[in-house]
């Protein structure tokens, strides 16, 4: 799965303040994701992040 930097990535499931939508803040082997409602940051393994993705949305649509 092609996860950028500054990505917003669209979950299944809801964090508990009630936004879906997440920021990559980092990328790699983890993620650090921070919450686009609150601004909870937290790290969490690529695999476990990439199996609850539904969406990318792209901030930069220039790039490829």
């Amino acid at each position: 799965m092609d996860v950028r930097l500054n990505d917003i990535l669209v979950m299944k499931k809801a964090h508990p303040c009630g936004e879906k939508r997440w920021l990559v803040l980092r990328t790699g082997a983890d993620f650090r994701l921070k919450c686009m409602g609150c601004g909870h940051e937290l790290m969490t393994p690529r695999y476990k992040a990439e199996k609850n993705i539904r969406s990318i949305e792209r901030k930069d649509s220039n790039t490829p």
